[in-house]
């Protein structure tokens, strides 16, 4: 995520940068220090700078805010809205064949107590936005370098897009009346497509064809136009005849900014007796139950089908998969089930995983972990660091993550990403 630039294409990105915050009053004035004036410009910069290939694009959870209690100032105070050049709001809803609200409450109606704001400013019963997206708001005007996208779709709402895939330009219209709404366009910049998986199978299976895909992405295209980010989460199934294989990727390509390839939960605790293998392994490593189940594979099989590297992003996982009733240390042991997570059985947050059961060994440029009768995989910041330097040489246009609430409050895992 990290592209050099040179010196006098920085200073006119900086010199654009302080001209639009010199016009909004965030420089020079009374009371702001050179220092601070610096780092806003830098920070405002930082949108031009990810196209080089630096994108840092984080998951926020609409439901975070309930059983996690995670908030958007949680993005600010853990550092990370310093380190994200993107933010992905998941999840709208597909049903109707349009794009829906997932929980209006939580997006637009809950009103945030002082302590809870970005801006320590108590909601008011009579404001016209309230919720996690004037939240987002408010997080874009302190650090105005990022930038959001409304993502649709995910493992429990893509059984929609069978229908949407039927009238893609209906869809495309739906979807841009609803991102581009005149009491929240500000908050938005662009739409992220999570459908799981076209002409596949997901939560539910989809037949709609191999050309459904690419036919909804270039009415999205057609529809927001070029100004707009248009980008989809796709499957990293990278085996002979898989997802990849199932619908065109390729062809859709050219519609899209880039694509988020899920290069996680490769393996997991749904084999409830195993083996044991690590969720994100960077590379295959011997005894692997799968052959082409790794990021590696993932990219070369992406990259061989004409998508530039500049357009597919690196995915990273701030969680652990894990199983119990295990008694080797090495993965390939097995299991009697899913180890228990703190909202779901066979996953755990990495701030969780990282003392709750600390790494025992490392494989396939992935970390593992035994303690006790449970076996878990995770990145850790180390793993994270060395998975820059495989995008790096990749030349992706950066990294994406599921999702901000599992790293630490301190933001270690993000830190490693930049």
């Amino acid at each position: 995520m990290h592209t050099p630039h040179r010196p006098r294409i920085l200073r006119a990105l900086l010199s654009t940068a302080c001209t639009a915050l010199l016009g909004a009053g965030l420089l020079a004035g009374p009371g702001t220090s050179a220092a601070t004036a610096a780092a806003s410009a830098q920070e405002a910069a930082r949108g031009s700078e990810a196209a080089a290939g630096s994108k840092v694009i984080g998951y926020f959870t609409e439901w975070g805010t309930y059983d996690r209690k995670y908030y958007v100032k949680n993005i600010d105070t853990s550092g990370s809205a310093r380190k994200l050049t993107h933010i992905n709001y998941a999840f709208g809803n597909v049903t109707g064949g349009k794009c829906a609200m997932g929980d209006s409450y939580a997006a637009t109606e809950r009103a945030y107590t002082a302590g809870e704001s970005v801006d320590g400013v108590a909601d008011t019963w009579d404001q016209p936005l309230r919720g996690t997206f004037n939240q987002l708001r408010e997080l874009k005007k302190k650090h105005p370098g990022i930038k959001v996208l409304w993502s649709f779709g995910g493992w429990t709402w893509s059984g929609g897009f069978g229908e949407a895939a039927k009238n893609p330009a209906a869809f495309a219209r739906s979807c841009y009346d609803l991102v581009e709404k005149s009491q929240w366009a500000d908050v938005f910049d662009g739409i992220d497509i999570d459908w799981e998986y076209p002409n596949a199978c997901g939560a539910t299976c989809d037949t709609g064809g191999r050309d459904a895909f690419r036919n909804l992405m270039s009415a999205l295209r057609a529809r927001f136009g070029s100004g707009i980010l248009v980008t989809a989460a796709i499957t990293a199934d990278a085996t002979p005849g898989g997802k990849i294989d199932a619908a065109d990727y390729a062809g859709a390509a050219r519609y899209v900014d880039w694509y988020n390839p899920m290069t996680y939960d490769y393996f997991g605790a749904w084999d409830a007796t195993g083996p044991t293998a690590p969720h994100s392994p960077l590379t295959s490593y011997p005894g692997i139950p799968k052959a082409g189940t790794h990021t590696s594979a993932t990219v070369a099989k992406l990259k061989s089908l004409g998508i530039p590297s500049a357009k597919l992003l690196l995915g990273i996982g701030f969680y652990g998969r894990g199983w119990t009733g295990v008694t080797r240390s090495a993965p390939g042991g097995t299991a009697t089930g899913p180890a228990a997570g703190t909202y779901e059985q066979g996953i755990e947050d990495y701030k969780v995983l990282r003392t709750k059961c600390p790494v025992t060994g490392t494989v396939g440029g992935t970390a593992y972990a035994k303690c006790g009768k449970e076996w878990w995989s995770y990145d850790t910041p180390s793993t994270v660091a060395d998975k820059m330097t495989y995008k790096d040489r990749q030349g992706l246009g950066g990294t994406f993550f599921w999702e901000l609430s599992g790293d630490t409050a301190n933001g270690e895992l993000i830190r490693a990403i930049r």
